[in-house]
């Protein structure tokens, strides 16, 4: 098994040291540098979402944004997107950064803690991008159209990551209605 790092931060995002991922996100948690990728397709009408793999540490078989994760050293939120995005789902494309927040979540299961400084990413892609989940990331996908969405969070929130929902309110002006 590969020992990563995260980016440990304050609350405006300046890096103050790295820490082995588990550790990070064990006792309390540990502030730190992430991103989220959500891609649409169909004029952003539809959103990419995946159903987290059963081996994740956290919130395993939980539906989420189209991927997320951590960007490594010296490594742009972007680059960062991109690469998970070739990892989990076979494919990438261009990403904006529309938007950061801060959140701290406890897993339901208490196998750990989420305590991130999130940037947002947001893509567009066409009818031909082709989708090739990573069964060691993803459980499942879906490209949700938006309102179907909305209405599903709202009437079975649970099933839904936390960082899903705070991102999804992060990002409402940036989406069509």
């Amino acid at each position: 098994m590969t020992h990563r790092t995260v980016i440990l931060v304050d609350q405006e995002n300046h890096a103050i040291g790295t820490e082995e991922i588990v550790a990070a996100h064990s006792g309390e948690g540990q502030l730190h540098r992430a991103f989220s990728v959500y891609v649409f397709r169909n004029f952003g009408k539809e959103l990419l979402i995946q159903k987290r793999s059963s081996k994740k540490m956290l919130w395993p078989g939980f539906w989420a944004n189209s991927c997320c994760s951590h960007p490594a050293e010296h490594e742009s939120p972007e680059a960062a997107g991109k690469r998970r995005l070739q990892e989990e789902l076979g494919f990438t494309c261009d990403l904006k950064p529309v938007c950061s927040f801060v959140y701290r979540a406890v897993d339901p299961e208490q196998r750990g803690v989420e305590h991130e400084y999130v940037t947002v990413l947001l893509g567009l892609v066409d009818e031909t991008v082709k989708v090739i989940p990573n069964p060691e990331e993803v459980a499942d996908f879906d490209w949700m159209p938006l309102p179907v969405l909305k209405k599903e969070m709202r009437l079975d929130p649970q099933k839904f990551a936390p960082w899903f929902h705070l991102g999804m309110n992060a990002i409402r002006e940036s989406l069509p209605n």
